[in-house]
């Protein structure tokens, strides 16, 4: 694989059941690259390691006055350089992809997981713990397996010196090899602590980032009860123990080179006594003496590379663990992932909507509305109908669509066919145009979706805002996340998108949670309207839109208890009213948390941890 090859055809199916696992499988998964590396990084320093010898001859050719040796010298010398050239840049260039194309095939492996799993992700893992597998991480355990192909080279060439010292020279070849097995035998030992106090580190830093993470979030929060300068503290604390932690580390590492420094030192200091003392007894030519001299200069060079793979190791361990972590996480709750990637007809389920968790039955082409007495629960039945639950096969089995299990379909046509627009949807930066340019089936155009969700006072905003050339708000970009926008208006952005999109089923949970009464109302009428002939699905206790539902479905405890149309349940099932109206306990003894009754027509809040049409206005208007 080429870096201008890249993105993967198929990043293959990786090994997660431990990190070491994990980076073993990549180093196999690009073998002709690795080996390429091995040889051109063989070359470059076998190339290295024999100019001593060029050197020695040249010595001893002057010594004897022989123009014929210090011919062959010379170029035996040009020879080596252009070997040493050659290997030279051709080892960069293979490292380097090797370091490029498994960063990628791990952040491919990493964006088809985040895919796989969708919404369902950040409740199985910790979204920092994916963003910093899909930055830092991939280039650790990049920078690991490309290292490995450099560290075979130095160990087969540090081995083929020793070798051709022993043979060239028995006596001192042999108490450079004894050296060279004491520096190593010296090092070794260091390389566990090291590793725990650079685990321990990240770790702290990773706490670190954590608290200064949350402190910015709530940072509001924070100003208004005067919990700035608590925060900030213990932040300082947080920031101190990293820095102990990074000093134990750095001395740790500093003691590794010290030995690296001082043994070989020492090694070099005994042969050189050693050669004098046989070059003077005449056991040893000058010129073999400077051989060896240089060839145990040489081994300082590989004999680094021993203290790099540890340190890339100690690096990229953890950071293998969490892409380990994270691509083991499975998509469906009975099968696996490759059943979404099969291959064959991009065939799309359809028909009646059902969880056998729940009970709950959504008929096709109904506009049904489900009320929750919990809003966690609410955002839970959601991801499963969209098929991204979490619970595992024993415990869940998978949503029905037209009798077909959502977890036994391609991937593609499940989330084709079913689409999950959560309560906090995420608008991504770039224009309005470019929001709305989603797949869809072309049956709705963009302005039917914006004129259905009521977003005639975005387009102006975002026309009046300047960003917008020649005024036209479809070509007005939207910062990222929306963040220039309300919250009113990002929720209607978000809803006009998933029309546009014009899925066979869709969910939507909350979807006018923070606009006001009368925009609610004609976007109930709007939805109903636009939707006509498909299958909706709308989590919220709003009276606006239950009313405009074709038929309720009242879950409690996980289950649906109660379906009818909204005035039936009013009627009939306390619990409902409860929760709908916010009563403080209802006939049943339930108690939905609320803190007042309804006003004039059932428009109150919704269920705690939820916002009401009075509460949204408020936003809204601000």
């Amino acid at each position: 694989m080429r870096i201008r090859d890249l993105p993967y055809p198929d990043p293959g199916d990786p090994d997660v059941r431990s990190g070491f696992r994990l980076m073993l499988w990549l180093w196999r998964s690009q073998l002709g690259g690795q080996l390429k590396a091995l040889a051109w990084g063989t070359l470059h320093m076998a190339a290295v390691a024999s100019f001593p010898l060029a050197v020695g001859m040249a010595v001893q050719a002057a010594t004897e006055r022989s123009g014929d040796r210090l011919a062959l010298a010379g170029a035996l010398t040009v020879a080596l350089g252009l070997a040493v050239t050659a290997g030279d840049t051709m080892l960069h260039r293979a490292a380097i992809t090797n370091w490029i194309t498994t960063a990628a095939r791990v952040q491919q492996l990493l964006a088809r997981r985040t895919a796989a799993l969708g919404a369902a992700l950040t409740r199985r893992v910790a979204a920092g713990e994916v963003v910093a597998v899909s930055t830092g991480d991939i280039e650790k355990i990049g920078w690991f397996v490309e290292a490995v192909s450099r560290f075979g080279a130095a160990s087969l060439t540090t081995a083929g010196v020793c070798t051709a010292l022993v043979v060239y020279e028995p006596l001192l070849g042999a108490v450079v090899t004894l050296g060279v097995l004491a520096l190593v035998a010296a090092v070794l030992p260091l390389l566990p602590p090291a590793t725990r106090r650079a685990d321990a580190q990240r770790a702290k830093a990773g706490r670190a980032t954590e608290l200064a993470a949350d402190t910015v979030a709530g940072l509001r929060v924070l100003r208004g009860i005067g919990g700035e300068e608590l925060f900030l503290g213990r932040y300082r604390r947080a920031s101190q123990e990293v820095r102990r932690a990074a000093v134990r580390t750095a001395r740790m590492w500093s003691l590794i080179d010290a030995v690296q420094v001082v043994l070989p030192g020492v090694l070099l200091i005994a042969v050189v006594w050693l050669g004098a003392r046989l070059a003077l007894d005449g056991t040893v030519a000058v010129g073999e003496l400077v051989t060896v001299y240089g060839a145990v200069t040489f081994l300082l060079f590989p004999l680094r590379l021993f203290q790099e793979i540890a340190m890339a190791y100690s690096f990229s361990r953890p950071s293998a663990e969490r892409a380990a972590r994270a691509l083991a996480l499975s998509r469906g709750t009975r099968t696996q992932d490759a059943v979404g990637r099969r291959d064959g007809a991009r065939t799309l389920p359809d028909g009646d909507l059902y969880d056998p968790v729940s009970g709950l039955l959504v008929p096709a082409g109904s506009l049904t509305a489900v009320v929750c007495g919990d809003p966690d629960t609410a955002g839970r039945l959601a991801e499963r109908l969209g098929g991204h639950g979490t619970e595992s096969a024993a415990q869940a089995p998978s949503v029905l669509l037209g009798g077909v299990a959502l977890d036994e379909v391609p991937l593609e046509a499940a989330r084709a066919a079913v689409l999950v627009q959560d309560k906090d949807p995420v608008l991504l930066s770039g224009t309005l145009g470019e929001l709305l340019d989603v797949p869809s089936s072309g049956a709705v155009a963009p302005g039917q979706a914006l004129e259905a969700a009521q977003c005639g006072d975005v387009l102006a905003a975002l026309a009046r805002a300047g960003g917008a050339p020649d005024g036209d708000p479809m070509r007005a970009r939207i910062t990222e996340r929306g963040r220039s926008l309300s919250g009113g208006q990002r929720q209607r952005l978000a809803l006009a998108r998933s029309l546009v999109a014009d899925p066979r089923v869709l969910v939507l949970d909350e979807p006018t949670s923070a606009v006001d009464s009368h925009t609610e109302a004609r976007v109930a009428d709007a939805l109903r309207r636009l939707r006509a002939g498909r299958t909706t699905v709308v989590f919220s206790s709003s009276p606006l839109l239950l009313d405009r539902a074709d038929r309720v479905a009242f879950v409690s405890g996980g289950a649906v208890t109660a379906v009818g149309t909204h005035r039936e349940l009013l009627a009939n099932e306390p619990g409902y009213r409860a929760v709908v109206t916010r009563e403080t306990g209802g006939d049943d003894g339930h108690d939905t948390g609320g803190t007042g009754m309804a006003g004039e027509g059932g428009l109150a809040a919704g269920p705690a941890g939820s916002r009401g049409p009075r509460h949204e206005r408020m936003e809204e208007s601000a």
